[in-house]
């Protein structure tokens, strides 16, 4: 169980701006355009600009803010497209403003003659950029190449070098284009004679023929094994002896794909033409399709002005004959169905004239560049421009010493395999997840998936093993193991599992549970989960799925219920069980004590760690609502508190009595607060990552392979990862001995002293709270409770659940937390874990409910 459970592509909120289009394409949102209504982001305004890095943000105190990319809020309402999931470099640099209008600025402000700087770095490093010569989306995709081919090019075979050769000698304005339809849909056509660019192609055909051409190249050495539970490779992702940076829309030959080019405006005149209706482009297409088979007059016509064949001779006899009938032949329906789409594909052709796309091969090569370079499977165009922009800023990064491993993946041969399994995983999260409730077919795959996957995964296992023990030092198979098959499998056999126990299957699950839990190098934060599962089955299933070895009945459960307990003590023994687990763990331990009957005193005690339920109290106060004209078309309940025409929105408003003014429920709560002599934030969490990277800063910036590739970050690479514990336990848990000790103060002086002049960029780390705010709240936070929390944040950095406000009593030496909930709010499943572990460390946490004694309707 962890804190914030991730789906298949939602880690992380999105933080800086959608990067617009330039002019010069038709996707630009222009004055003539409306743009895409982003929806409200609700928040305070203290924290509006921190994590969308707005150009326009003045405060230069909160632009050093650096927030956690996972830091979430309760009342925040996110109505942005779905973000995608960052990599974990761009999660590691600062938050900086990466819309086209800082692009621009930063490309106009550095432009320069750059006859010196042959390469994307040394444009880089001397910062010279010429307007329609060089542009900060090629470099940035040049940058990734020279760093791969620099340092990993025996990752690469004689065809696909020699690819890049061809592509280094490809003109400025032939990368430009590639490079800009890269960063959009990459499999889609896109016409030419839209595409615009003009500002920096000046002959766009010149260019579009340039990427067309065939090229030649060499035989490859490398041989295209198969993967275990791969079906077979993608059709076209390989290399031949020829190939093409881009298709030409020559290969458009089906309705289907000719019809994607269309703008619904434009599909929608083809089909008036045709005489058919439909809602959206789906329908009109099937439309389209249906009614022209019903048209006999319709297909005749095309018969005779598309098909020679099917055309009377001059004898009035038709030319196809009975001979033509054999089973290798087409029918004449056929052949009609052909004919009308050939008509109408020419008849979208000729609306969008040449088209080009890009060619899949090399598509899918860099591709795999960017997988090497990123040490990530996710990245957009924010991870090509971010990392370029971080160089530029003037922001000060913390002392610690950069290295990247040429050695992450040792062969071409486990790239390949790599990239094979995560295209394996996709086929298990398609059928759990993607489809509806999987059927009992869907479920037989996945267990024929994980009886191919295992195999290998036993061999990759030892292998790592012997690594960990022989080869990697200080820790630096932690991250690399990240990107290993072995890593994707270990998930595909934990899912496998999952499968087992749904079909019953309870020995099978046992057994491979076992397995999970024998391998302590993958997947830390599923162990707990893995502990309590085997438990669970050893106390219902084991008894009467094993051989009694001549135990009776009742002794055969006994016998299993205490190997039960004995999982579970081990798991709390476990150091890579999170805390976060600690809890379940413990409940199954004394309910199997009751059900043994074991004696008082030989019982496990966990009273110092029993987790109290949250203390409630109510605050009132005066709720403001606005009136607005109703829709007509809205139904309410007759039994709605509010009156009508009053609509009730989903962040309240509320009366602010200390400051006079209208404000949020959280700040109506805190001024409540204040009344009764206690100090604190409303910080959702941000005031507790501080503190973490204050009491650990030096522990965060310690020497790990592999997670500094950058002079840039403001955090190693796996602190959003289960590999940020494990790799530094032993500082980490010395640390906390510290902090336990009542070294907190010291520890926060120190980091202060020696970084807050400059503003160090640390993740989390916000240098506006007042120091000596954070010096009373050191000194109130009892030292275990607080090494408590800092071991579930090093552990589960990427959680949110955090209450939302932090408050301290000075006078009674006292801290404590509370999580505000107005009226139908309730607790998610991350708050109650967070809930959970403060109070089972020895905080206060209040459940403050907010109610309105009062309601005032405003205009």
């Amino acid at each position: 169980m962890v804190l914030q459970p991730l789906g298949p592509n939602s880690h992380n909120k999105m933080s800086g701006k959608r990067i617009a289009h330039p002019k010069s394409t038709n996707f630009f949102e222009g004055a003539d355009k409306s743009p895409r209504p982003l929806k409200r982001l609700k928040r305070e305004e203290t924290d509006e600009t921190e994590e969308t890095g707005d150009a326009d943000a003045t405060s230069d105190s909160r632009d050093r803010i650096i927030p956690d990319s996972d830091a979430d809020s309760d009342d925040e309402e996110y109505d942005f497209p779905k973000p995608s999931r960052k990599t974990d470099l761009e999660t590691a640099l600062p938050p900086i403003s990466t819309d086209q209008e800082a692009i621009d600025e930063y490309e106009a402000t550095k432009a320069a003659e750059a006859e010196d700087v042959d390469t994307a770095g040394g444009r880089l490093n001397n910062r010279k950029w010429i307007k329609g010569r060089s542009s900060i989306y090629v470099d940035a995709f040049n940058l990734a190449l020279e760093t791969v081919l620099d340092e990993e090019s025996h990752l690469f075979d004689e065809a696909e070098r020699a690819l890049f050769d061809y592509w280094i000698n490809l003109s400025y304005e032939a990368q430009y284009l590639y490079v800009r339809l890269f960063l959009r849909k990459t499999s889609a056509w896109h016409r030419i004679q839209s595409l615009g660019y003009h500002s920096d192609i000046a002959d766009l055909d010149a260019t579009v023929i340039e990427l067309q051409r065939t090229r030649q190249l060499p035989a490859s050495s490398s041989e295209h094994g198969s993967h275990p539970g791969e079906l077979e490779p993608p059709n076209g992702t390989t290399l031949d002896q020829s190939f093409t940076f881009a298709d030409s829309s020559e290969l458009i030959t089906t309705l289907e794909e000719a019809s994607s080019l269309l703008k619904l405006d434009e599909l929608k005149s083809l089909a008036k033409d045709a005489k058919v209706q439909g809602k959206n482009k789906t329908e009109l297409l099937e439309a389209l399709r249906r009614t022209s088979r019903r048209q006999s007059g319709l297909g005749s016509i095309l018969r005779r002005s598309d098909t020679s064949g099917s055309t009377k001779s001059e004898g009035g006899a038709s030319t196809y004959s009975d001979t033509d009938a054999g089973s290798n032949a087409e029918s004449p329906a056929d052949i009609e169905d052909r004919n009308r789409d050939n008509h109408f594909t020419r008849k979208i052709m000729s609306e969008t004239g040449p088209c080009i796309r890009l060619a899949l091969a090399p598509l899918k090569l860099f591709e795999r560049v960017h997988l090497v370079f990123y040490r990530s499977t996710e990245w957009t165009e924010k991870s090509l421009t971010t990392i370029i922009l971080a160089r530029i800023a003037r922001w000060n990064f913390p002392d610690y010493i950069v290295s990247r491993s040429a050695s992450i993946f040792e062969s071409r041969a486990l790239l390949v395999e790599f990239e094979a399994s995560l295209r394996t995983q996709f086929r298990v999260d398609s059928i759990l997840e993607f489809h509806g409730r999987p059927t009992s077919e869907g479920y037989r795959e996945i267990l024929d998936i994980y009886e191919e996957v295992y195999p290998r995964w036993r061999i990759l296992l030892e292998e790592e093993l012997r690594k960990e023990n022989h080869v990697y030092e200080s820790g630096e198979g932690a991250y690399l193991r990240r990107l290993s098959p072995a890593w994707v499998y270990t998930r595909i056999i934990h899912k496998a599992a999952d499968v087992l126990g749904k079909l019953k299957q309870h020995k099978q699950e046992h057994d491979l549970l076992v397995e999970l839990l024998s391998q302590r190098l993958f997947h830390h934060t599923r162990r707990g989960g893995w502990y309590q599962r085997k438990a669970l089955l050893e106390e219902h299933y084991m008894a009467a799925l094993m051989p009694p070895a001549g135990r009776s009945e009742e002794n055969q459960k006994k016998y299993w219920r205490r190997v039960a307990l004995e999982t579970c003590e081990e798991g709390l023994q476990d150091s890579l069980v999170h805390v976060v687990a600690h809890y379940d763990l413990q409940k199954r331990i004394t309910k199997l004590e009751k059900a043994l009957k074991i004696p008082k005193r030989l019982q496990h005690d966990f009273a110092h760690v029993r987790l109290a339920a949250p203390i409630e109290v109510y605050i009132e106060g005066t709720q403001i609502l606005r009136e607005v004209d109703p829709l007509p078309t809205i139904k309410r309940r007759n039994s709605s508190p509010h009156p009508k025409g009053v609509f009730k929105s989903t962040k309240t408003i509320w009366v602010d009595t200390l400051e006079d003014g209208d404000c949020s429920v959280e700040a109506m709560c805190l001024s409540n607060y204040r009344k009764q002599g206690w100090k604190g934030y409303h910080s959702e969490g941000r005031i507790v990552r501080t503190l973490f990277a204050y009491l650990l800063f030096d522990v965060i910036f310690t020497y790990v392979p592999n997670v500094f590739q950058t002079p840039f970050q403001t955090c190693p690479l796996d602190l959003h990862t289960d590999a940020f514990y494990p790799s530094r336990m032993s500082e980490i848990n010395h640390r906390l001995a510290q902090i336990s000790n009542g070294d907190a103060k010291s520890l926060i002086k120190k980091v202060w002293d020696e970084h807050s002049e400059r503003k160090t960029c640390v993740v989390g780390l916000d240098w506006t709270y007042d120091i000596g705010d954070l010096l009373e709240i050191a000194e109130y936070f009892d030292g275990q409770a607080l090494a408590t929390v800092c071991k579930v944040m090093a552990q589960e950095y990427r959680g949110g659940g955090l209450p939302d406000l932090f408050l301290w009593h000075p006078d009674k030496k006292q801290v404590k937390f509370a999580e505000v909930k107005s009226e139908n709010d309730r607790l998610s499943d991350t708050q109650r874990l967070w809930i959970h572990v403060l109070t089972g460390a020895g905080v206060v946490v209040e459940l403050t409910n907010a109610v309105a004694k009062e309601v005032k309707v405003v205009p």
